[in-house]
């Protein structure tokens, strides 16, 4: 697995970024060489902000966790990706069409997990700016409001980020 290391106002020393590689290299049982694995640590305030992406053959793992120190959320974040792949072993074997999981879990009864829609709804969607768009969310006190954009004719989302600032979702031509 392919892996990059970037630091947002703190330096990657290279014992985070060996040690970082070698907890990685536990996922590497479930992926080709393809994959590519993209860590970012970014410090805020006291603590440091890890986020790990592993990119595969059109599948993406994300998980990222706050710590005192990187390699305490590193150390988590792998756990956390491990669950991921394993609660969607399923799956992946049927889109990666190989036997990457054959002898990793053949002890385990794994359950998969069904995906309950507990809510459905239906609403017009009106054709706005983005501006307008986020001014809509902020009016309902949302996370995200999809809206068509009146530039493009598309269905796009808005969504409220962490940092206080909006992303805007659209759909690939």
């Amino acid at each position: 697995m392919k892996t990059t290391i970037t630091g947002r106002k703190v330096p990657v020393t290279d014992s985070f970024a060996e040690r970082t590689e070698k907890k990685l290299a536990k996922l590497d049982k479930f992926f080709d060489s393809d994959a590519a694995a993209e860590v970012t640590v970014t410090q805020e305030r006291n603590l440091q902000r890890v986020e790990i992406t592993i990119r595969y053959n059109g599948l993406l793992f994300r998980a990222e966790d706050a710590a005192a120190e990187a390699n305490e959320a590193v150390d988590k974040l792998v756990d956390i990706l491990f669950r991921q792949i394993r609660r969607n072993k399923t799956r992946l074997e049927k889109r990666l069409r190989s036997d990457a999981f054959a002898g990793v879990f053949q002890d385990e009864e794994t359950e998969e997990p069904a995906f309950r829609v507990v809510r459905s709804k239906k609403f017009p969607v009106k054709p706005m700016d983005v501006e307008e768009a986020i001014l809509q969310m902020n009016m309902l006190g949302h996370q995200f409001y999809m809206f068509r954009n009146m530039d493009t004719n598309e269905i796009n989302v808005v969504y409220a980020r962490r940092d206080g600032d909006y992303g805007l979702l659209e759909p690939n031509a």
